[in-house]
């Protein structure tokens, strides 16, 4: 049996401004209709593959969960990770789950790539599987076409060859431009696409040898794990003791016996928006577009609009990434996709909200986001999936006015439950207990007008909470 294990955690800066530290890229629609997350729990699903164990954040747990149970894999094991600590205590944890399955095979994968082709991935992870059996952690890498300096990549021991493992001679940081020519022109390096397969046997001696301080703290963190609302949350005291390093440099550039396995199908870690105009074909002209856009005279440009409701216009570009969302705007060089991170650094810098907040809230019961915000008053649109619950809660300094625009919502104030339905509101005095939630089999959507001397979101009395939140 193989275990999928799927990273999904990431702090949203490559992307920007899609992909951003609330909102990060693996669970937005970058192409087509469902999320990156959702198409690798697709291609890590199936015959021969066990529930898929995702490892992830807090704040990501809902994200994760009701993803993955809007396309049918409501048997994922969702461990939370109480801290970031890399990939290395994450991989650990997720084997040591799985030590009573010796024998078992793990297979590695973030949560954000794209692979055209899902069955002759499946081809090469069963290669990678006969290699497994052997003791080996393998690797798997991808063909480079261009001298890319923003990939680690993988030194062979020999050129690689379709449909086999190849020894591993050395892992190799990401090179400069003329370095990476020079890779590419010797023929036996490829990318490193960071997913991995071994046998849980084998890499729980790998870690043994080569960082066993990380055993302890992660031993710790599993044995004081509990359940949450059907999440496995590990303990926090014993994880935070955990060395935070990336599992390359705490096992697979130390290990012995490691192989690489060329993926034979078209990869992409969508590490910037270069890849992903690349991922996205595009035309004659160098142009790729993504929603309300209209290209005029562009050449080798990314055009893309987030809201239907903003027409993006290119006029004349060459070699530029236009992405226009509701509440920020990108505009830069193709060519200089690897430094987005130093432009959400800036915006940090600036304490500038959108450098990590999203403009929809995602929330376990559904989302809200922001229509209009000026002093003194905020009017929001709340969406509440079929059996969502907000906290029961009042507010020191805001009323609030709620109109029912589509659904039914259950609203109480104080004492009273009544159903509201479409074109109806009702009012909530500052400082009244209320809650909504939504009884039907249909998305509620509804329109919030606030209004207070203070609109923060911290303004919250919560006296019960469905989700176990604070």
């Amino acid at each position: 049996m193989i275990y999928p294990v799927i990273l999904c955690g990431g702090s949203g800066t490559r992307l920007w401004p899609v992909s951003r530290k609330a909102y990060p890229k693996q669970f937005a629609p970058l192409i087509g209709d469902e999320s990156l997350y959702q198409m690798t729990l697709r291609r890590l699903s199936g015959k021969g593959l066990a529930a898929p164990i995702i490892m992830t954040g807090d704040d990501f747990r809902f994200m994760a969960m009701e993803q993955a149970t809007d396309i049918g894999l409501s048997d994922a094991r969702v461990y939370i990770e109480p801290s970031a600590r890399d990939t290395a205590p994450a991989i650990l944890t997720a084997a040591l789950s799985l030590k009573d399955q010796p024998d078992a095979i793990m297979l590695v994968a973030p949560s954000d790539h794209v692979i055209a082709d899902p069955s002759a991935f499946v081809d090469c992870v069963m290669t990678a599987a006969q290699a497994a059996e052997t003791g080996a952690l393998v690797t798997f890498g991808v063909t480079p076409d261009r001298p890319e300096t923003g990939y680690g990549y993988l030194e062979l021991a020999r050129q690689p060859e379709s449909g086999a493992a190849v020894d591993l001679k050395s892992f190799r940081e990401k090179p400069d431009e003329a370095t990476a020519q020079a890779m590419l022109d010797a023929g036996n390096y490829l990318w490193n696409s960071g997913i991995f397969l071994f046998r849980v046997s084998d890499i729980l001696a790998a870690f043994q040898t080569h960082t066993p301080d990380l055993i302890a703290p992660c031993e710790a963190a599993l044995a004081a794990s509990t359940e949450d609302l059907g999440f496995c949350r590990l303990g926090a005291e014993g994880y935070s003791k955990a060395t935070a390093i990336s599992f390359d440099y705490a096992i697979m550039e130390k290990a012995a016996k490691v192989m690489t396995v060329p993926l034979t199908s078209a990869w992409s870690d969508l590490g910037s928006w270069e890849s992903l105009w690349q991922a996205q074909n595009p035309d004659e002209n160098g142009v790729a577009t993504f929603g309300a856009v209209t290209d005029i005279d562009c050449k080798n440009t990314y055009l893309r609009s987030e809201d239907d409701n903003i027409q993006l216009v290119g006029l004349g570009l060459d070699n530029i990434v236009a992405v226009a969302m509701r509440d920020a705007i990108l505009v830069a060089d193709k060519s200089r996709g690897q430094d987005v991170k130093a432009v959400v650094s800036a915006l940090r810098a600036n304490s500038v909200a959108q450098a990590d907040d999203y403009p929809r809230f995602h929330r376990p019961w559904g989302w809200y986001e922001t229509l209009c915000l000026d002093t003194r008053f905020q009017v929001k649109r709340i969406m509440v999936k079929p059996g969502g619950v907000l906290s029961l809660q009042s507010h020191h300094h805001r009323s609030e006015h709620w109109i029912v625009v589509a659904g039914t919502a259950e609203v109480t104030i104080g004492e009273d439950v009544q159903l509201v339905t479409e074109n109806q509101g009702v009012y909530i005095p500052v400082g009244t207990v209320h809650r909504m939630a939504n009884p039907g089999k249909l998305p509620m959507y509804l329109i919030e007008v606030q209004t207070g001397a203070y609109l923060g979101e911290d303004d919250i009395v919560r006296y019960e909470d469905i989700y176990d939140r604070n």
